[in-house]
């Protein structure tokens, strides 16, 4: 597959042709989520194209009650396949044996792949896509900006991000034409600050 060609080709196409162009390849198209700010504009714009393609959630178990809200509101609006994966440990465990450690330490390591990176591999076992949809976007952070729409990681698989030139702006408009929420209170202890990669799509 000739990546180069098919971002040049893709480049200038709304994200609804991007999605759709990635459809018509992939056998098993995944979609993940955290429920956070914008997010469901690309929850949207995926299913409606593909109305039960599974999304996978990874609930780290610290989400406040404004993401959860947002979740099953969102969840119930769009219809979603979600199928949801939780760390091996309990909050109530981990607080007591490690807590949420300060960023980059060794412990802050361990912490993100029990309530991030753990789930999200089992996930991608379970699944094995051969397309992957996320909402990454160039300006999120240094790793982002040098993203193309279309890139295959180490096992083959396809990341397709259909908004990744899109700015706040232009994601605000879309979710205000299809009357959907943004979650703007969401926090992610693995990351602390927004322009912070946790891992997940460095690998």
């Amino acid at each position: 597959m000739d990546l180069k060609s098919i971002n040049e080709q893709l480049k200038d196409q709304h994200p609804s042709e991007i999605i759709k162009w990635a459809l018509s390849v992939a056998k098993k198209p995944l979609l993940s989520t955290n429920f956070g700010p914008r997010e469901a504009s690309i929850l949207h714009a995926v299913t409606q194209e593909a109305a039960d393609i599974p999304v996978v959630w990874i609930d780290s178990g610290y989400n406040t009650k404004f993401t959860y809200e947002h979740a099953l509101f969102t969840i119930a609006q769009l219809k979603l396949n979600v199928h949801t994966y939780v760390p091996k440990q309990s909050v109530a465990y981990r607080n007591v044996v490690l807590g949420i450690p300060e960023p980059d330490t060794p412990e802050h390591k361990l912490f993100t792949e029990q309530v991030k990176l753990e789930p999200f591999a089992r996930a991608m076992k379970d699944f094995a896509p051969d397309v992957w949809f996320t909402n990454l976007r160039k300006g999120q952070t240094a790793y982002r900006d040098g993203l193309e729409l279309v890139t295959q990681g180490k096992d083959g698989i396809l990341k397709v991000c259909p908004f990744l030139f899109w700015s706040d702006t232009d994601i605000d408009a879309y979710l205000n034409e299809n009357h959907l929420q943004s979650e703007d209170r969401y926090y992610d202890p693995t990351k602390v600050l927004a322009n912070r990669e946790c891992g997940l799509h460095t690998q």
